[in-house]
């Protein structure tokens, strides 16, 4: 992959803390104290393709398609399962995955001849799953917005997945897709969220735009997820009703997921740098409970499946209050009424 390093911005004091990488044969170690990082962009030029097709039981056909026009995420959320895909990139799921982000420039170009191709085999387009669609950079960048506009000129359903108020530039494009939005919010303080989203938008700034989107007549919804046994199952009845509040009409639920051991070990690690080790000693033996034994979970059909009656009294929880409240599952959006452009070649690629 051919990348070109565009320039170094924002300079966090953190230091790099890397995992060793499983795809390098060897690996570096610093001696003495690290130095400060600095959030470096990387331009990618050689991308070929936009749409990615990922398995998904529970969405429509067991297939979702989805979008990223950026790779790495400076929210920096210590369970981030997409941080094993900076690894397939050279670097680390560590430090590297939030300080080193790669730019798609490309994107809208891209998509749109994809779509020339195969827009009759897409029940919807998913912008989240390698990064949040939202980053900082997309204030400049803007290839979010571009590509929905693409989305809008074939007539894709798209929906979004973000934790960052930054969506609300985009309500003309959003409100022209009818677009479903879903909101990220798995701790109702900063305060529960500081562990393990640091870097994050508070939850009352994406209870806001929530709000926002809502009286702007989008669809929105609450994805609490993660819930990490032992942590935040408390914070459920307090953000649906939240979340209730500010006009979201769906929500959804998933178990923390761990799925390799570079994350596991971040995601450990970075509990005994920020939590009491009561609280991380309690976190671990409820999750390895629900896992049989270890933090990972086995097959994709184990990564939503506890085996503890504890983990049976959550969902009770979460069921009792979803009804009460008036919340429906998990949405995909509706396929906006808008014509297909002509030069739209039915052809496929899958």
């Amino acid at each position: 992959m051919q990348l070109a390093c565009e320039w170094a911005i924002v300079s966090f004091v953190r230091h790099v803390k890397n995992l060793p990488n499983p795809f390098d044969k060897y690996s570096a170690e610093y001696i003495g104290e690290p130095p400060p990082t600095k959030l470096e962009v990387f331009e990618e030029i050689a991308t070929k393709k936009m749409i990615t097709k990922a398995f998904a039981s529970d969405w429509e056909g067991g297939w979702r398609y989805t979008v990223n026009c950026y790779r790495g995420c400076v929210h920096g959320c210590t369970y981030c399962f997409a941080r094993r895909y900076h690894e397939f990139l050279g670097y680390g799921a560590g430090t590297d995955f939030e300080t080193k982000i790669v730019v798609k420039p490309d994107a809208p170009r891209i998509l749109r001849e994809e779509l020339k191709k195969t827009r009759q085999k897409m029940p919807h387009i998913d912008f989240s799953f390698a990064t949040d669609p939202y980053l900082p950079l997309e204030a400049s960048y803007e290839l979010t917005r571009q590509c929905l506009l693409v989305c809008a000129d074939f007539g894709v359903p798209v929906g979004i997945i973000t934790k960052s108020p930054l969506v609300t530039r985009d309500v003309d494009v959003i409100k022209k897709l009818n677009a479903f939005v879903c909101f990220s919010l798995p701790f109702l303080t900063k305060e529960r969220s500081n562990p393990f989203e640091p870097y994050t938008p508070v939850p009352e700034a994406r209870f806001r735009a929530m709000e926002t989107l809502a009286n702007a007549g989008i669809s929105v919804g609450i994805g609490v997820a993660p819930v990490i046994p032992g942590y935040n199952e408390s914070d459920i009845p307090k953000l649906l009703e939240r979340a209730k509040e500010a006009g979201a009409s769906s929500a959804f639920m998933s178990m923390l997921h761990i799925d390799s051991d570079s994350i596991e070990e971040y995601f450990v690690a970075k509990m005994h740098e920020r939590l009491s080790p009561t609280a991380v000693k309690k976190i671990i033996n409820a999750m390895t409970r629900e896992r049989g034994g270890q933090l990972q979970h086995r097959s994709f059909k184990e990564r939503d499946a506890g085996r503890t009656e504890q983990w049976e009294v959550t969902r009770k929880l979460w069921d009792f209050h979803t009804k009460r409240l008036g919340f429906r599952g998990r949405e995909t959006a509706e396929e906006p009424e808008v014509q297909l452009p002509a030069q739209a070649a039915q052809q496929s690629l899958f």
